[in-house]
């Protein structure tokens, strides 16, 4: 698919005149009639699983199996059954996935299926029941732990990996994580790979077999198990098929009263520009044709909060009943915790049933929402596209506003992989006929871009493997440079480079004809290290490398030369932790408070001590075209006044981050305070003030749900 610029062919550009806006009234277009009738809930059946699920309980009993099928065809079920063989025989499984919110609603899930007793987690935030028959983890936690395997020598205590969500192995970020664990993962352990948009699981299957030397089954079901019809929502009010064909075994094309629309000179407008649609009527007549629950998918954080702002409270206020139970059940999840209890959003959750849900909440606060929307007792959640992948809280209809998306660096068009992410939410098997995407006319919503990815195959998953530091001194650990080579030409990105037409040639770009590349930036990263004394010349660890290898952190070199230099806090928990935050800080400030009255003395010393002692380090590691933070004080001071039990409420008013932000500043500087305490072999003094600084910033609301 191509990038597309604009959501149209022609740049947006302001007519100078008044939108052309009216009064919505519900209506639709007659043909979808029949299409309606569909609504409603399937028998219930005793449940028979699909042959596609019985072929990958079948497979993983001699081989690899990778399964590729739509959102909730039932991929989860054949994890269940896999994991329940593997436990009747005694072993033990470890089931890993891309994000904190799916692990711990698998956990939930798998709790109440196996016992509590007999299933635990591992996320980096939580370490609960970690030597149960089940572990349910994210890929960090597992990627470390065969890192640990390597180094000792020992086996990972298993006998199955399933990997969720396997499409994150093309992830720019996290991609090296899941190839690294490929990689690494002894041959005896069978690996089960899930995912609902890999268009080239062939070839990820032939590159596993090459380099583990067993069969990898390729189990596939492409049609979704609720059918999805595209809905155009006209400004009018009224509904209309989004695409129409001309005959049997002919091409879809848009409908004819949607390309009329699409194509005319000055289209109505369902709002006017920069302001959101009228929600609350639009909530209206998606509840006169029965298309409600539904997830809206809106393009920033600040439109979800503002949304909930437009509906009303005359759906809920139908059923007095629903609106008894709403409540109760809110009451219930928020009880006992203020934070939750005082929300600034809980007043329109009970009054409209409706809820914002994105990354700027406190973990808990989405938990309610998400549990909410699980049990039916919401009507719409307004969501980011985010929320698309991998927790389970489908809809009977997606709403799509926006053809595009932010990927965190600036807005690129939906590929069709994410657009099935989205429109897999809608349809809940065992409760829908049919589920709809219906897609909302704007400014950033291209109607035939969007008609084309709705039968569009996902997209080819390319190689995402990179060095990084962490990387070089856990692989020294237990193999020479020579053997990392040999490791290095494992890589999914090998396999492509020997693949032909266009996925060899973007391979071979990258990272080169025979991995040379790749194999140099190896080589810059061990000299590096060689040369500040992590490293031998012969490639083996030094007694700073090897402890430093226990960092498996955000930046694991400057923060190990502030150990080794006694230039961070060793006595004092709070500061501790308010110097680790700006490592792990990813926000930009363009105020420096370094020198506003306000700033602890003890804080602002600590700072600068720390930050001067680095600061050769750093550019060092600049100078040889590696990464280094900048280190701002902001997120310093933040922690600093959380540990000294400075109110939350009064944190979040006074600070630039939304309150999700903080919450995972503060979690994930936890996490590296829980690296730090690994040292207490070599560190001792630091290892206890790491421990204790954790105890002072994992809180209420931070950890709520978390423990």
């Amino acid at each position: 698919m191509k990038k597309r610029l604009y959501p149209s062919k022609r740049p947006y550009k302001a007519s100078g005149k008044k939108p052309d806006i009216k009064p919505m009234q519900p209506g639709s277009e007659r043909s979808l009639r029949h299409v309606f009738g569909k609504i409603g809930v399937p028998d219930q059946k005793q449940f028979t699983p699909d042959p596609f699920q019985v072929q990958a309980i079948e497979a993983i009993e001699t081989s690899d199996c990778l399964v590729t099928a739509p959102t909730g065809a039932g991929k989860t079920w054949i994890a269940e059954q896999v994991a329940q063989k593997v436990i009747q025989r005694k072993g033990k499984v470890w089931y890993a996935t891309p994000l904190k919110a799916l692990t711990n609603s698998i956990h939930a899930q798998f709790s109440t299926l196996f016992g509590k007793e007999n299933v635990g987690i591992l996320t980096g935030d939580i370490k609960e029941n970690p030597d149960a028959a089940i572990v349910i983890g994210t890929t960090e936690i597992l990627r470390n732990q065969l890192y640990d395997a390597m180094d000792t020598g020992e086996n990972l205590t298993c006998e199955l990996i399933i990997l969720d969500e396997a499409h994150f192995l093309g992830d720019e970020q996290r991609g090296v994580v899941w190839e690294e664990i490929m990689i690494y993962l002894p041959v005896r352990i069978p690996l089960l790979l899930l995912s609902a948009t890999i268009g080239n699981p062939f070839q990820i299957a032939k590159w596993l077999e090459s380099i583990r030397g067993k069969r990898c089954h390729v189990i596939q079901k492409n049609d979704r198990p609720v059918p999805l019809f595209p809905l155009f929502l006209h400004p009018s009010g009224t509904l209309f098929p989004l695409m129409q064909s001309q005959g049997p075994g002919q091409q879809q094309t848009l409908h004819k009263k949607v390309f009329k629309f699409n194509t005319a000179k000055r289209r109505p407008q369902m709002a006017p520009a920069g302001k959101l649609p009228p929600f609350g009527d639009i909530l209206h007549i998606l509840d006169r044709y029965h298309l409600l629950p539904a997830i809206f998918f809106l393009k920033s954080r600040a439109e979800c909060d503002q949304a909930i702002k437009l509906c009303n409270s005359d759906l809920l206020s139908k059923h007095p009943e629903r609106e008894d139970a709403l409540r109760h059940r809110l009451d219930e999840l928020v009880s006992g915790n203020p934070h939750l209890e005082h929300h600034r959003q809980r007043p329109f959750l009970e009054q409209t049933a409706t809820a914002a849900h994105h990354s700027g909440h406190l973990p808990a606060w989405k938990v309610v929402v998400e549990t909410l929307m699980a049990e039916g007792l919401l009507d719409a959640m307004f969501a980011t596209s985010t929320v698309a992948a991998g927790v389970n809280f489908p809809a009977r209809s997606v709403v799509i506003l926006n053809s595009d998306r932010f990927n965190g660096v600036e807005f690129m068009s939906l590929t069709p992989s994410e657009f099935q992410q989205m429109s897999g939410r809608a349809g809940r098997r065992g409760m829908d006929n049919i589920g709809f995407a219906i897609l909302l006319p704007g400014k950033f919503m291209d109607l035939a871009y969007v008609s084309e990815l709705i039968n569009s195959p996902p997209l080819d998953i390319e190689s995402q493997i990179t060095i990084n530091f962490s990387m070089v001194l856990n692989l020294l650990l237990s193999h020479t440079p020579d053997q990392i080579k040999i490791v290095l030409e494992k890589s999914f990105a090998s396999h492509l480079i020997l693949s032909g037409k266009k996925r060899g040639k973007t391979a071979r770009k990258k990272f080169g004809k025979d991995l040379e590349l790749l194999w140099l930036d190896f080589l810059d990263h061990m000299a590096f290290l060689t040369a500040e004394n992590f490293v031998t010349k012969e490639g083996k660890l030094t007694q700073d490398g090897l402890w430093a290898s226990k960092l498996r952190m955000d930046a694991p070199l400057l923060v190990a030369q502030g150990i080794r230099k006694k230039c961070l806090p060793q006595t004092d928990p709070a500061l501790l932790a308010a110097i680790i935050s700006a490592f792990v800080n990813e926000k930009e400030f363009t105020d420096d408070p370094l020198y506003h009255k306000a700033l602890p003395q003890r804080l602002k010393e600590a700072f600068l001590g720390a930050r001067e002692d680095l600061k050769p380090f750093a550019i060092k590691l600049l100078e040889d075209g590696f990464d280094a933070p900048n280190l701002f004080i902001q997120p310093s001071l933040l922690l600093y006044l959380w540990a000294h039990d400075k109110p939350w409420e009064e944190l979040v008013s006074q600070s630039d981050f939304a309150e999700g932000d903080l919450a995972r500043l503060i979690l994930r500087t936890g996490e590296n305070l829980r690296q730090i305490s690994k040292l207490e072999d070599t560190f001792p003094g630091i290892a206890k003030t790491a421990k204790e600084a954790i105890d002072l910033i994992l809180k209420e609301p931070v950890v709520t749900f978390y423990k």
